[in-house]
């Protein structure tokens, strides 16, 4: 699979050092454009249909969170490239599949384009196909504690949770709902044998009643009730994962 891409990064030494890294070592990555700021980015992008971008954190006239802020919904990946490494976190939040720490491994880079192609190979075979669920989800129950005692929830009625800080509330399919004072990891360690699939840092859902994914920053699932949920980029790769 060949990942279309451009470089956006302010300083020249660093956006020849990259492609030459990526022709050397990443045969499969075609850069079709560089961009020093973040005007000549949305020029590109606008102009090219791609699967990755290689984005600087720090540059002058805007930041690569700026850029992405700009373009709002996007189909590509994101690989965050930064000296600094308190960014992290805030790249993983603003959806970048992956971060590099300048100066770049080139084991790092590798890593990074391989993470990519198998998200965008994982993406376009489920784009042709039926989703099928691989985990059925079990005809087991569960218990939530309450005031003066506990609950029982069949798993089969889940659709899905919700992080509401140490709570989280669960959403069944006769639309119902409880908050339970137990955090969604919780949950996820009970449901994730079951057909629950992590998708967000806030969402845990039931795999089974999913009818519908769309690519963007991060991705968004439909549910068979219309409710549409956020897929973050470090979930994405967990999540197409549990179809066939």
């Amino acid at each position: 699979m060949i990942l279309k891409t451009i470089i956006v990064e302010d300083e020249q030494t660093s956006r020849e050092i990259l492609k030459n890294y990526l022709g050397k070592y990443c045969p499969t990555v075609e850069v079709v454009g560089e961009a020093e700021n973040i005007d000549e980015a949305m020029v590109l992008i606008r102009n090219n249909e791609l699967d990755l971008v290689f984005l600087d954190v720090e540059m002058p006239y805007g930041s690569g969170f700026d850029l992405l802020e700009k373009l709002g919904n996007t189909t590509f990946e994101v690989v965050f490239v930064t000296a600094y490494n308190q960014y992290a976190i805030d790249a993983l939040n603003n959806h970048a599949s992956y971060y590099l720490l300048k100066p770049i491994s080139i084991d790092e880079l590798i890593k990074a384009v391989d993470y990519v192609t198998t998200l965008r190979s994982k993406e376009s075979e489920l784009q042709n196909v039926g989703l099928v669920p691989k985990i059925k989800v079990n005809e087991g129950k569960i218990t939530i504690p309450t005031q003066d005692g506990f609950e029982v929830l069949e798993m089969k009625d889940i659709m899905y949770c919700k992080a509401d800080d140490n709570y989280t509330e669960i959403f069944l399919e006769n639309k119902h709902k409880k908050l339970v004072s137990k955090t969604l990891k919780y949950f996820e360690d009970i449901l994730k044998e079951s057909g629950f699939a992590r998708i967000h840092k806030s969402y845990l859902v039931n795999v089974s009643y999913i009818i519908s994914y769309k690519k963007g920053k991060g991705g968004t699932v439909s549910l068979s009730n219309g409710k549409e949920l956020s897929v973050s980029a470090s979930k994405k790769a967990d999540f197409l994962s549990y179809f066939k």
